[in-house]
């Protein structure tokens, strides 16, 4: 009972407040159109004190914390016209809805009601007066409710259009969004174990396993077999391959000691397909970026080779100020997955560094895979951005 209390109190104190503010709103709208129309010369003087007035209000009332952006003269008329035109409305339909109300009350509480009589086709309901009062006034003061509400949605929708979001809209999302990132790297690690298992067990164990019968069916022979011994140090090699191929999936070592230009070159050579690579990068990239961008282009290239049924891959690679990008076209049928466990994984590890992932058709058929990368960590810009409290 204390909790649906506590509910109850939430939601009243809201509502109040949330009238306040669009009741305020309307004076202020009246006066942005008053002052467009009278001292439009001189809104350098008075448009950020508006602004002001207006995030204050929003925050206070509303619940929207608006950002730092000065109001030109779209938003100044925007404003105006939603505040006089939702501050009309809802003054209208509630004086309606509290004088139905009070009258039917005050009919009640005298004693004065008299019966009416409502006729509709095929149904005659009989009731008193102020019983008719009070409901036509509870809903017509629902409406009013609905409407405060829409008027208000409408004024935070503008805030955010043309003045922005302010701080802490910004960290709230920011935690949202490090939230849903955080779940998928855990994802994204869980499936890379799952694949690293499935490289394992299908290959280096079958090639370990048919190592040892080898050698077993040599060992109990009656004397030693040059072709068994033959055919254990191929299958020997060929494990030797299968987990430097396996290594190679996990982390390449020639990304840490030679860079993603030689690490590509590796990827490209292995690929079993003409594989082009512009690299248009001047600098190296830091760790995770580069890790990142590596792993993009690598499962791109494997999954072009083994599904695509391409012909031809190329790679580019290119930069900006602020970002690098790796983009992967195949020729072959297209269609690609994005959804797909590999690509999925893919676009997990990209978003947690705050990049962009795509996944689709080419220009000339075929598949493109590209993503973006901020240049600069996440976790320094997010040192730049939020500073220490205290």
């Amino acid at each position: 009972m204390t909790g649906t209390t506590t509910s109850v109190s939430v939601l009243v104190v809201t509502a109040l407040r949330r009238l306040a503010g669009v009741l305020a709103g309307t004076f202020t709208g009246a006066a942005a159109l008053a002052l467009l129309a009278a001292a439009w010369p001189w809104r350098g003087r008075w448009a950020p004190r508006l602004a002001a007035v207006e995030r204050a209000r929003l925050a206070a009332w509303l619940g929207h914390d608006a950002g730092p952006g000065v109001p030109g003269p779209g938003y100044l008329a925007l404003r105006g016209l939603v505040g006089l035109i939702g501050g009309h409305v809802l003054l209208s339909v509630g004086f309606l809805g509290v004088v139905l109300s009070a009258g039917g009350l005050w009919a009640m509480l005298q004693g004065t009601g008299e019966t009416v009589s409502l006729r509709l086709p095929g149904v005659r309901l009989d009731m008193a007066n102020w019983v008719l009062g009070i409901t036509c006034g509870m809903a017509v003061l629902g409406l009013a409710a609905l409407w405060c509400r829409l008027v208000a949605s409408a004024e935070r929708r503008l805030a955010v259009r043309f003045l922005g979001v302010g701080r802490e809209e910004l960290m709230r999302r920011r935690i949202a969004e490090l939230t849903a990132t955080r779940y998928g790297i855990v994802r994204a690690v869980d499936d890379e174990r799952r694949r690293i298992e499935r490289d394992l067990h299908d290959g280096v164990q079958q090639r370990g396993v048919a190592l040892a019968m080898l050698l077993g069916r040599a060992r109990h022979g009656s004397a030693p077999a040059p072709d068994l011994v033959d055919q254990a140090y191929a299958e020997t090699r060929r494990l030797l391959d299968e987990l430097r191929d396996v290594a190679w999936r996990i982390y390449p070592t020639a990304l840490d000691d030679l860079g993603l230009r030689a690490a590509l070159a590796g990827v490209a050579e292995r690929a079993g397909l003409p594989v082009t690579v512009h690299y248009g990068l001047r600098d190296r990239p830091v760790s995770e970026v580069e890790t990142a961008l590596y792993f993009v282009a690598r499962e791109a290239i494997t999954n072009a080779v083994k599904h695509s049924g391409a012909r031809d891959i190329l790679v580019v690679l290119d930069e900006d100020e602020r970002e690098v990008r790796v983009a992967v076209s195949d020729d072959g049928r297209g269609g690609a997955d994005p959804a797909g466990g590999g690509l999925s994984g893919l676009a997990r590890r990209v978003l947690a560094l705050d990049g962009r992932f795509e996944v689709g058709d080419g220009a000339d058929g075929g598949t493109r895979v590209s993503a973006s990368l901020p240049k600069q960590p996440a976790s320094e810009r997010a040192g730049a951005e939020w500073p220490p409290c205290g």
